[in-house]
């Protein structure tokens, strides 16, 4: 039993511009792994000095494992000016993976054909050698549901928390439509841009939705374009 004043408050924040990001037009980026760039630190950077500047802390933080995630992590909290503050590492937040796409130009990865198996098939479409977002989706969600929304011993008490948990766009997502049952076509068309924050409260009501993909810490030369690749 979730108790009445039980709250998580998620910043749930996409990771700085990467070498992938930076490379337009491939349906997936070459380096499955790829660090941020100069850019993708600098943005980091400007989220943790607006977060501090708002006087915004967080109890606890969650990184997904891949390379560009942890800089962003690091980054955010340099800004931030808690370098000492520790975060944990979460695999199962990793971005969407998609190995037959990596390196490959979209107009040859997204055909006519796959436009439409992609439609028709929804959240269940696979890429080859990848994975579909209904499996993205599951292994996060369910990474969620274990460590807050079905954790006994901790949503049992008079919890108020406000968690980070910094990941990618498409697995992001995922999340999303997992928590507010939105159609599904409308996954690809959810902008999320690198550093940008979604905030969702979780309560003994349910969920609720803060914010989505706000970005007001990124100015001139640090605004760059969402994208729907991973």
């Amino acid at each position: 039993m979730i108790h009445e004043n039980y709250k998580c408050d998620f910043y749930f924040i996409r990771h700085g511009q990467s070498e992938s990001n930076a490379t337009p037009g491939l349906a997936a980026g070459e380096n499955y792994d790829a660090p941020l760039t100069d850019l993708g630190i600098r943005q980091a950077t400007a989220l943790g000095k607006r977060l501090r500047k708002l006087r915004i802390g967080f109890d606890r933080i969650f990184s997904s494992s891949l390379t560009r995630a942890v800089q962003t992590t690091n980054a955010m909290l340099f800004g931030m000016e808690e370098n000492d503050k520790t975060f944990e590492l979460v695999d199962e937040i990793i971005e969407q993976q998609i190995k037959g796409w990596r390196g490959v130009p979209i107009s040859e990865a997204i055909t006519p054909e796959v436009e439409i198996s992609r439609a028709i098939k929804g959240k269940d479409f696979v890429a080859p050698g990848g994975e579909s977002i209904r499996e993205v989706q599951r292994r996060a969600s369910n990474w969620i549901e274990n460590e807050f929304i079905y954790n006994r011993d901790f949503c049992s008490r008079p919890v108020s928390s406000r968690i980070a948990v910094i990941g990618h766009g498409n697995t992001s997502r995922a999340i999303f439509q997992y928590i507010m049952g939105f159609d599904e076509r409308l996954i690809y068309r959810l902008g999320i841009d690198n550093t940008s924050i979604s905030r969702f409260i979780f309560d003994s009501g349910g969920w609720s939705v803060a914010c989505l993909n706000d970005k007001a810490h990124l100015e001139g030369d640090l605004l760059g374009a969402w994208e729907t690749g991973v």
